[in-house]
């Protein structure tokens, strides 16, 4: 395993997190992926699928359990990966997740569906990058990633192939996804704080932004096909890439699949 590249992947048991480990395993370069997921189940089908897949695959895959709300659970993998490999390469921050689709069905409030979009996406995310950083920074080429979506401030007033919102209160949304773009957007302020807190060390760092792809995230798969969303493997492809090394020179950026990505 030495001679391994270790990539970390939260989120990797569906999507796009899911079609990056794919990716990995189906590449010739070397990997060791730990697959991370909130769920244990979860993650142990997706690995048995992955076997499926990916049956010619010399490259290997082990699951660690990873919940980005709970401490607890932070620790534990910390703990886990700390003692076998006992380092990574690559942190690929993947996992999301969105609650507008809760808000709107009325299931959520409003603060609830902001305040839980944050704890899995920005606090989450940096309470697990903080945590895992000494493991990273063991490695000979250390690479952080942060994957976008939604977030570019050019788009704020889009809904992709939404119509235009009629006058009158209150509106009637059939795709929300503003406190999802919210935290994206505060997510790639990680990405730059981060890439200038670790120049000195030599971590190369980028936020990535994979594109409009029809994940099932908030279970609005069918929803974003309908509205052209891709496949996820877009993504996987495009984020095993960048850990490839075929955007080094474009670290420090926010980078998608044709090039950088304005904000």
């Amino acid at each position: 395993m030495a001679s391994r590249m270790v990539v970390l992947v939260t989120g990797g048991n569906n999507g796009i997190g899911y079609e990056t480990v794919k990716a990995l395993l189906e590449s010739s370069n070397v990997y060791h992926v730990l697959l991370g997921s909130r769920s244990e189940e979860k993650g142990k089908l997706a690995i048995e699928t992955l076997h499926k897949e990916c049956p010619k695959s010399t490259n290997t895959v082990e699951l660690v359990q990873i919940d980005l709300t709970c401490d607890e659970s932070i620790e534990k993998a910390f703990e886990q990966v700390k003692a076998s490999p006992g380092h990574v390469d690559v942190l690929v921050n993947n996992a999301g997740a969105t609650f507008d689709v809760e808000y709107v069905s009325g299931r959520v409030g409003l603060r609830e569906c902001f305040n839980k979009a944050y704890d899995v996406n920005v606090a989450g995310t940096q309470v697990f990058t903080h945590k895992f950083m000494p493991l990273l920074l063991k490695s000979a080429d250390p690479r952080l990633i942060f994957v976008a979506g939604f977030s570019r401030l050019t788009e704020a007033g889009t809904n992709y192939n939404m119509p235009p919102v009629p006058a009158g209160w209150p509106k009637k949304m059939e795709f929300e996804t503003i406190g999802y773009r919210c935290s994206k957007t505060a997510l790639n302020m990680l990405m730059f704080d981060w890439n200038h807190k670790l120049k000195a060390d030599g971590v190369k760092v980028w936020g990535v932004g994979p594109g409009f792809l029809a994940t099932d995230l908030g279970n609005m798969q069918e929803k974003i096909k309908a509205m052209g969303g891709g496949h996820p493997s877009i993504g996987g492809k495009l984020l095993e890439s960048v850990i490839a090394g075929e955007r080094d020179a474009d670290a420090g950026k926010l980078i998608g699949k044709d090039g950088l990505v304005p904000l």
